[in-house]
């Protein structure tokens, strides 16, 4: 009995010396993580939040183009071009290029899908889709080899761009008068069933 009282005073006497000695930097280093958990988490929801208003910005100036009041969708759009994420963003600046489509202003728009796809902070698939919009805007302007060059690695099969990027690729080549690289790429198109 005597040894048992002894071995528990021990034990409680190294429990004291280990809670004040590592106790404060245990209880820190728990409150650090919690903070650092929380502060994530209001992060995460921030950003989310932040998405959603660029979202909602994006479908509000869709739906006022799509009622034929094109110039109030690209002033809806203006505020995400200057201040949105990369991602909304270039989606605003294509909206844009797309209305100065509509309005018959084919070099501007031109310019600014030129300027989209040389941008590197915008999303990819974003920077491909303005690569083609471009060249296809500026297709009787660019030589073929232009054209072939600029778009050459999105025509290729399993590509998402195949369809779009390889008839423009097949047109430039019809323009240099090389039907034998047209055709197979046409073919190539043509049996390619995930292409519209």
């Amino acid at each position: 009995v005597f040894m048992r009282e002894v071995d528990e005073a021990v034990r409680q006497d190294q429990y004291e010396r280990a809670a004040k000695r590592y106790g404060i930097p245990v209880v820190a280093a728990l409150v650090i993580a919690l903070a650092a958990f929380a502060g994530w988490l209001w992060y995460d929801r921030s950003q989310e939040a932040n998405m959603e208003a660029e979202s909602e910005q994006l479908v509000r100036a869709l739906d006022q183009v799509q009622d034929g009041n094109l110039k109030a969708g690209s002033e809806t759009v203006q505020p995400l071009v200057d201040e949105g994420g990369e991602g909304a963003s270039a989606a605003a600046r294509m909206l844009q290029a797309g209305i100065m489509v509509e309005e018959d202003q084919v070099d501007e728009a031109a310019a600014l899908f030129a300027e989209i796809s040389a941008d590197g902070s915008a999303p990819e698939a974003y920077r491909n889709l303005a690569t083609i919009r471009e060249v296809a805007l500026r297709f009787d302007a660019l030589e073929p080899a232009q054209i072939v060059e600029r778009l050459k690695p999105l025509a290729t099969p399993g590509n998402p761009w195949f369809g779009s990027a390889g008839e423009l690729v097949g047109m430039a080549y019809l323009r240099q008068d090389k039907p034998d690289l047209a055709g197979p790429l046409f073919v190539q198109i043509a049996k390619d069933e995930d292409v519209p």
